[in-house]
């Protein structure tokens, strides 16, 4: 293992959304604290708000206990460290998840009383399944938002206006975050209900956009940064020979959100940036004190950017209700996944002996592979 250290510059957490899944993401911030990594800035769509919350909203002394504690919390059952064969672990998942859309989650959601079935079509009620109610509950318990609103650790979370269908974050930075905020974050349709913050209602971030990464970047100033890139869905996969891998397939597909062609097109800015500054330092002295040379100086300053992508990859016995299997057993399956992963990609050659070069740099390590900015473009 590698000694702890902390790196220059800013260390943040970009958190995507996916319900049940999100403890591989808890894994990950364990391997994070581990090596000294403290996150200086979380963000996050649905349960990555959540877990970005609950970073936030915490020293980072505690974050690892309240991590366990939310996680626990709304996980069941018992640990089963080894199943007989993957068909009956998926039988198991799927019994797992279908109660959950029976009974809901402690802590997380329940059923409307009367439930929303018994509305019938077309009659008033509630626009949701579901109640998110106890939600705010566990967050008014497990994090601090004083804490937050002191800025201390800097917390982004997205969400869609229901009304306009644009993406806002919310950010400490620029916001009062309360529970609403997160909340707001992962309310997905039809499930759970709209939130209304300030006259507005809000869904789940993850309608447009899966992953705040582009509002990480658009955010980023001059000081060099550190990303943890935690993503719940790979956009790449096989193709599904069955109905049910089929519909694995399409999730996967329509969550891993815009991952490449957020960093492809930052890769792109670089370059431009890169090829003005070589422009730049050609012109004559008498023109380098023009005002429109330094105005393009100052555009095209920019900070080293290294993203280290740790991508959750699902088990074969993991179906299409993988986001919403909150098992005892799963969640510990996830959350040592994350652990694994992190560390192995902190140790690897790659990520230890990388260059603090202007730009961006990419890592997928978690396929035991690593990539800069030129390889991600082949």
């Amino acid at each position: 293992m590698a000694t702890p250290t902390r790196s220059s510059g800013l260390n943040v957490a970009v958190l995507q959304g996916g319900g049940a899944l999100g403890s591989y993401q808890a894994g990950v911030i364990e391997a994070a604290e581990e090596r000294g990594a403290g996150i200086d800035w979380a963000a996050g769509v649905s349960i990555g708000a959540i877990n970005s919350a609950l970073i936030a909203g915490n020293p980072p002394e505690r974050r690892l206990e309240r991590l366990r504690e939310f996680w626990g919390q709304v996980s069941s059952g018992v640990g089963v460290p080894l199943w007989p064969s993957e068909h009956l672990h998926a039988s198991v998942n799927e019994l797992s998840a279908a109660l959950v859309t029976l009974t809901g989650v402690p802590g997380f959601f329940r059923h409307h009383i009367p439930p929303r079935a018994l509305y019938g079509a077309g009659l008033p009620g509630p626009v949701s399944y579901y109640d998110t109610s106890p939600l705010r509950e566990t967050l008014l318990r497990l994090v601090d938002f004083d804490l937050v609103n002191s800025r201390k650790t800097r917390l982004s979370v997205g969400a869609v206006d229901v009304e306009t269908g644009n993406v806002v974050f919310f950010d400490n930075h620029s916001h009062v975050i309360r529970p609403e905020h997160i909340m707001a974050s992962g309310a997905l349709p039809p499930g759970f209900p709209p939130v209304q913050i300030d006259g507005r209602y809000y869904w789940d971030g993850g309608l447009v956009s899966n992953t705040p990464l582009q509002h990480v970047l658009d955010c980023a100033t001059d000081e060099n940064m550190s990303i943890l890139q935690v993503d719940l869905f790979p956009a790449r996969g096989p193709m599904p020979q069955t109905l049910d891998q089929a519909s694995v397939r399409e999730k996967d597909i329509r969550y891993s959100s815009r991952t490449r062609l957020n960093t492809d097109a930052q890769v792109e800015l670089h370059r431009t940036k890169e090829a003005l500054r070589r422009l730049l330092a050609k012109l004559p002295p008498e023109l380098r004190d023009d005002e429109d040379v330094a105005h393009l100086l100052e555009s095209s300053k920019e900070p080293s950017i290294s993203i280290l992508q740790l991508i959750y990859r699902s088990r074969p016995y993991e179906g299409s209700a993988k986001d919403y299997e909150f098992s005892r057993s799963t969640m510990l399956e996830h959350w040592t996944a994350g652990l694994d992963d992190a560390r192995r990609s902190f140790d690897h050659p790659d990520w230890l002996g990388r260059r603090r070069s202007l730009g961006i740099s990419l890592y997928d390590l978690t396929d035991r592979r690593g990539t800069n900015e030129d390889e991600d473009k082949r």
